[in-house]
């Protein structure tokens, strides 16, 4: 069976793989070289939309990015070159005729983020306005942060400051929220998110059973709201996530490998085609379609 379309990937247009100035992993120009070299035929470069500052921890910020972060902790997002985006799509498009080249973004916090991004500040700062989104192929929503005495913070953080339970907890509600609070999106990235960061070395491997239900009721938030679960294989393949997400009336997937460097670009793809097929889901007419049942 042909591969489906890594509906997430990064590039150098993305604030954590070092920006287009940088000899950073991210590269548009060598991933679409990957994509022809393992017959990917479409991939859709969803660039970080992140319009929210939070608090970060020194240790988890990588040297180039600790200028954006202030004294007390608070790092701003640079924010996305949009004009500078496309036109590296476009040159991609005529360079690789042969691939199938979308455009997109990963809207973080879109709940929160919402009315920014819909009527943008100061055009200058080439943000994301809301008749930019609709032009985009696909938007993806994710949730990188939760609300803690009115500034935002990372799971990594959190884990340090809070019981590992309340901070998975904490989050799929989060993401209930995040599903309520914003249509900005048609896709849910990385549910799973919070648990990446489990602190295994302390407290032992991460066991999906302890939060059944969390997850099951942010799936059935989801799935009522009509829209896709991504299948986010950055790190491992959850069987789980499919299994319940099918229970809970789910209708719709994607794949994404959520890659920030070109090797990384359709990471298990096969394993997780079977597990989805295992499950029920079919692909569509085109390799970009959500994958049904």
């Amino acid at each position: 069976m042909a591969l489906p379309a890594d509906t997430h990937v990064h590039s150098e247009w993305s604030w954590d793989t070092g920006g287009p100035s940088s000899a950073a992993a991210g590269s548009m120009e060598a991933t679409c070289r990957q994509a022809l070299r393992i017959g990917l035929p479409t991939l859709i470069f969803t660039e970080h939309l992140d319009l929210t500052s939070w608090v970060v921890d020194e240790r988890d910020l990588p040297g180039d990015l600790r200028v954006h972060a202030d004294p007390d902790g608070e790092f701003h997002p640079p924010v996305l070159d949009v004009a500078g985006y496309l036109e590296c799509v476009e040159r991609c498009r005529r360079q690789f005729p042969e691939l199938h080249v979308l455009t997109g973004v990963e809207f973080g916090q879109p709940h929160v983020d919402t009315a920014p991004a819909a009527e943008p500040r100061n055009t200058t700062a080439r943000e994301v306005g809301a008749s930019d989104l609709k032009a985009l192929d696909r938007v993806n929503g994710s949730l990188h942060t939760l609300p803690v005495g009115g500034r935002r913070h990372e799971p990594s953080v959190l884990y340090r400051m809070w019981p590992p339970e309340r901070v998975v907890r904490e989050y799929l509600d989060e993401v209930c929220r995040m599903i309520a609070g914003s249509d900005a999106f048609e896709v849910l990235c990385h549910i799973e998110y919070a648990v990446r960061y489990w602190p295994s070395e302390r407290v032992g491997p991460f066991d999906p059973g302890q939060f059944e239900d969390s997850f099951r009721q942010a799936m059935r938030v989801l799935a009522g709201s009509g829209r896709a679960l991504e299948i986010n294989l950055a790190q491992q393949i959850r069987p789980w996530i499919l299994q319940w997400w099918r229970d809970e009336g789910g209708r719709a997937i994607t794949f994404g490998s959520d890659a920030h460097e070109p090797q990384l670009l359709a990471k298990a793809f096969p394993e997780a085609m079977a597990m989805a097929e295992h499950y029920g889901f079919r692909p569509g007419r085109w390799p970009a379609d959500f994958w049904t049942r």
